[in-house]
């Protein structure tokens, strides 16, 4: 079938040119090498240019896409893993702080505990916190006198109009 359609390609082409190079052995004939021409084929169906196609027959806007997709495809792929690898990756650092910020609380309950075993320390706490006294011994409870409220601080527990009223009454100070 190629054959055929180059030998009519050939034909109209010697046509063309006229009758006498068309004979094969005419004295004035040139021999030139023809450029490919686009051609459409016969049938309206099959009605493909010829020289639009491509490497392995497929045209550059299909390489295009399927180049798109192989590479959205390749994008997926390596996304899930790529979330989780970081997903883990901000739970592991979670976890160190939360293990060290246990370890510190360890040492300080640790210490606690070391303090706490001392019975001169016991003896102390129940002194200061407890007011505990040993047998024999008076306890004595000092109580210093409270100081009188500021007016600021009277003021400050009065609604607006007990305010009001008591700078009216006893007139305000002047500022």
């Amino acid at each position: 079938m190629p054959a055929a359609a180059d030998e009519r390609a050939r034909t109209r082409g010697d046509r063309a040119r006229g009758a006498s190079s068309a004979r094969p052995g005419a004295a004035g004939r040139r021999t030139r090498t023809r450029e490919p021409q686009l051609t459409r084929s016969r049938s309206r169906a099959a009605g493909v240019v010829a020289a639009t196609t491509g490497f392995l027959g497929v045209s550059s806007t299909r390489r295009a896409a399927v180049l798109a997709v192989v590479v959205c495809a390749l994008a997926l792929t390596v996304a899930v893993p790529l979330r989780n690898f970081v997903a883990q990756r901000q739970q592991l650092s979670d976890l160190t702080h939360q293990q060290q910020q246990i370890a510190a609380e360890v040492d300080r309950l640790n210490e606690q505990r070391a303090r706490l075993s001392d019975p001169s320390q016991v003896e102390a706490d129940a002194r200061s916190r407890l007011g505990y006294v040993k047998p024999g011994e008076v306890p004595y409870i000092v109580e210093l006198p409270v100081p009188p409220p500021s007016p600021e601080e009277l003021a400050a527990g009065q609604p607006w109009f007990q305010r009001l009223w008591t700078n009216v009454s006893e007139g305000s100070p002047a500022q």
